[in-house]
């Protein structure tokens, strides 16, 4: 095993903050086994971003600069990843899970004829062997795996490792990869998405989230201003989209967004798994419940019980009054 080659996610040309956890990671890993570590990133207008990648101890960057890169298709990051995969020809491929790379994947595996494990959690090299863990049932069971194939491909769950700070004193060689004619047969037509000034869930230090409990937009409104005063994202159940108080790009859980913040601030929410498994990772948890007995508070690490309508008027004042 000679390389370690990690697929930097980026959003409107800025690194997101799972590709660092992954590059921390891989590091790390690359350090112990005696590898070198290389990444690639894909986009628009990247070359900043690229020495960026080199202040985690990258050796080499691969840079594929493509306007089509503007708007998400799979085929593009197939093609290209691909072309990265055989200049770099690491043993282990790493990348952050978001949505397109679930999307993209599993064709990136059949290109490349590879061994592809999703949402690992865990990763551990011993001689030829990697070994891995995957949360499995809403993160209520864990499956172990390994494999020993000439190149294997993991996507790394959000929240599974941290990142390190940055040394800017280092650097390291930038190799462009032209991406060449493309046989495209899917095309581009509209981006369709809900507009805000928030931090986005992915990048958050700080998620307030609602469930149920809060009943309405009129309940959602007191969310939205407890997370402007700590300038946090919203994050919301599956209940409440589904009712049409919030906007689908603001769920968090199994069958939405997966994020790992410093701080997550659960309010109105019981706790089912289904959610749980979106933010079990975050750092410190807060509930605020008025069931004494919901599932979420045996998730926490501070609980107050108590009618949200009371408490979350009350917290925002006082969040306003320790900023001023």
């Amino acid at each position: 095993m000679s390389k370690i080659l990690v697929i930097a996610d980026q959003k409107q040309n800025k690194l997101k903050k799972s590709t660092l956890e992954v590059l921390s990671e891989a590091k790390k890993l690359a350090d112990k086994s005696g590898l070198a570590l290389e990444a690639v990133i894909l986009g628009e207008a990247i070359a900043d971003e690229a020495k960026v990648l080199a202040h985690y101890g990258v050796s080499k960057v691969y840079t594929i600069e493509n306007s089509i890169f503007k708007n998400y298709l799979n085929q593009p990051y197939i093609d290209g990843i691909k072309k990265a995969i055989e200049a770099s020809s690491p043993r282990l491929v790493l990348v952050p899970t978001c949505e397109s790379v679930k999307d993209y994947l599993p064709g990136l595996v059949g290109a490349t004829n590879a061994c592809g494990i999703m949402d690992c959690s865990s990763v551990d090299i011993d001689g030829n062997t990697v070994s891995i863990e995957r949360p499995l049932m809403a993160a209520k069971a864990v499956s172990k795996m390994q494999s020993s194939d000439d190149l294997i491909i993991l996507s790394i769950r959000s929240g599974s490792f941290d990142a390190v700070e940055a040394d800017t004193s280092l650097s390291c060689d930038i190799e462009s990869i032209d991406l060449g004619t493309l046989d495209i047969k899917a095309i581009f037509k509209e981006l369709i998405s809900a507009q805000s000034d928030r931090v986005s869930l992915d990048d958050a230090s700080v998620v307030v989230a609602c469930g149920r409990g809060v009943k309405d937009k009129a309940g959602f409104e007191l969310i939205e201003k407890l997370a402007d005063v700590f300038g946090a994202a919203v994050g919301s159940t599956r209940a409440l989209v589904e009712n049409g108080v919030a906007e689908a790009s603001l769920q968090v859980g199994q069958t939405g967004k997966v994020v790992s913040p410093d701080l997550y601030i659960a309010i109105g929410i019981s706790g089912a798994v289904q959610h749980t498994a979106g933010m079990s990772n975050s750092k410190v948890i807060v509930a605020i419940n008025k069931d004494e007995e919901a599932p979420i508070f045996a998730l926490a690490d501070y609980g107050l019980v108590g009618d949200l309508f009371d408490i979350v008027p009350k917290l925002t004042e006082a969040v306003k009054e320790l900023k001023s």
